[in-house]
């Protein structure tokens, strides 16, 4: 989606957006078009009043012309509301058969801030965002038509605010892609490739571990999950340095199991083509970096991403087997399909062990139970550090993807500890996204602050949202992009 800034709206402009404010008709100025009064009636009729993501359509004579003008709501005129309002106008648009539509900020009372202008446009092109690449029938009315918005009046300061959010949204593509690309098309070695050409000149330092020399590290754990499938696993790690050498490393790690069948305790047949985004949690470490090095973040990060297919074979790991981790704990392996957790710990030693980094976050579409606990609306934070935690939580507050915290404690941990091993993959049913986090906390070295977000019920949508469609989100990129920047930019 091409998104431009003018300093006027064209008058030729076939489609005008004028945004609107909560119960704000009446402020509106119509930037120069007939019939505003009526216009005004109209949508006070339809019931339009303004709230965040509402739109009417109208369609004004003026003259010879007749103009489709599209009334945006915009809430209170925070940036969540422009938001709303960005996603909102492409969606109507989208396939309409519409090629561009100019947003006249001349018409609003109040400009908005630079920043919640970029959220606008952010919410715009991320929105347009499609996966059409194997339908080879779709109908003419259903292929994207709009191709571009216009925005007029911006205020000063909204071309920097606008780089950032570009930035990110092509961050949030490459995740999507990821998660939305079939298992037959993504597998562990394509990953790397794909991340890897989408990346290329961003200036990342790129470190790819493959599975000789996992076995030379030790990593049983992972090893052990990846030993059923003929696609070899991989470690991707990409590393920016936008800050000093004296500067604070920051760790992102995702699970990244590119298809996961549960292995021998197999999983149910329904349902199991969506086990395709189990790698959500890499996705979304690929996007956030892309998104950091694309904006020259000042700060020093590496994404982990742990890369694995979960297969069933002659030479899959059982259930009863036990396998040493790189860092010596052995784990005994009750159920094959808690198989995230066994790619994280080894992924976290090796990080710890490389590149001694002060902060950890992981990200993994970790646990059915985290669904079950909180649907689709938030992910789920566990971290030994409570200040960790809320700046965390925070990050999600203001971007939009959510996280509710819960808690880690002893109690938790002893029902995971194995009577011929130092523990197991998984415990009871119940607390099953806890113990899942008391396993992973397990393998974080003293003084190392450490969050864990399982965020399984966020990386696909059935339905759409503010600024996706159905399918992948992209959720986590602008969440991690946010954390960094309050936390370890200056």
């Amino acid at each position: 989606m091409q998104i431009d800034f003018v300093s006027t709206a064209a008058s030729d402009s076939a489609i005008v957006a004028i945004p609107v404010e909560k119960d704000g008709l009446a402020r509106t100025a119509w930037g120069g078009i007939d019939g505003a009064t009526l216009s005004a009636k109209a949508a006070a009729a339809a019931r339009f009043t303004g709230e965040a993501g509402s739109i009417v359509e109208l369609f004004v004579a003026q003259g010879d012309t007749v103009h489709q003008v599209l009334l945006v709501g915009v809430g209170a005129g925070d940036e969540p509301g422009w938001e709303k309002a960005g996603g909102a106008l492409v969606a109507k648009l989208l396939t309409s058969g519409a090629t561009a539509v100019t947003l006249d900020l001349a018409t609003i009372p109040a400009k908005p801030t630079p920043t919640a202008l970029a959220r606008f446009a952010g919410a715009a092109a991320q929105r347009a965002w499609r996966y059409d690449i194997y339908r080879t029938k779709l109908a003419e009315t259903a292929k994207p038509t709009l191709e571009s918005v216009t925005i007029a009046g911006a205020p000063d300061g909204t071309d920097a605010a606008w780089a950032w959010q570009d930035a990110v949204t092509r961050g949030m593509d490459l995740t999507r892609w990821l998660v939305a690309t079939p298992p037959n098309i993504l597998y562990p070695e394509s990953f790397v490739a794909k991340v890897t050409e989408d990346v290329a000149g961003l200036g990342l330092e790129i470190v790819v571990v493959d599975e000789a020399q996992m076995a030379e590290y030790g990593m049983g754990a992972l090893l052990g999950v990846s030993q059923g499938s003929r696609r070899e696993a991989r470690i991707l790690a990409l590393k920016w340095n936008g800050a000093g050498a004296d500067a604070p490393l920051v760790a992102l790690v995702g699970k990244g199991v590119t298809f996961d069948t549960g292995g021998i305790s197999i999983k149910g047949a329904a349902g199991m083509e969506d086990m395709k985004w189990d790698m959500g949690g890499a996705g979304a470490v690929a996007g956030a970096m892309k998104a950091l090095a694309a904006r020259k973040a000042k700060v020093n990060v590496i994404g982990v991403m742990g890369l694995v297919e979960n297969m069933p074979d002659g030479n899959a790991q059982r259930p009863g087997d036990v396998v040493t981790s790189m860092s010596g704990q052995t784990i005994e392996v009750i159920n094959t399909d808690a198989e995230g957790r066994l790619v994280l710990c080894d992924c976290i030693t090796w990080v710890q062990q490389t590149y001694k980094p002060a902060t950890i976050v992981d990200l993994a579409t970790l646990t059915g139970a985290m669904i079950v606990a909180l649907g689709h609306e938030h992910g789920g934070i566990f971290a030994n550090d409570d200040a960790l935690a809320d700046e965390l939580l925070a990050a999600g507050r203001a971007t939009g993807d959510l996280l509710w915290r819960f808690p880690l404690s002893p109690a938790y941990d002893k029902i995971i500890d194995s009577p011929i091993a130092d523990v197991k993959n998984v415990g009871p049913r119940g607390g099953g996204s806890i113990t899942a986090a008391q396993f992973i906390q397990r393998f974080v070295g003293a003084g190392v602050k450490w969050a864990h977000l399982d965020i399984a019920g966020m990386v696909w949508a059935e339905k759409a949202g503010t600024n996706y469609d159905k399918g992948a989100t992209g959720y986590g990129v602008r969440l991690l992009d946010r954390f960094v920047a309050d936390n370890f930019e200056g």
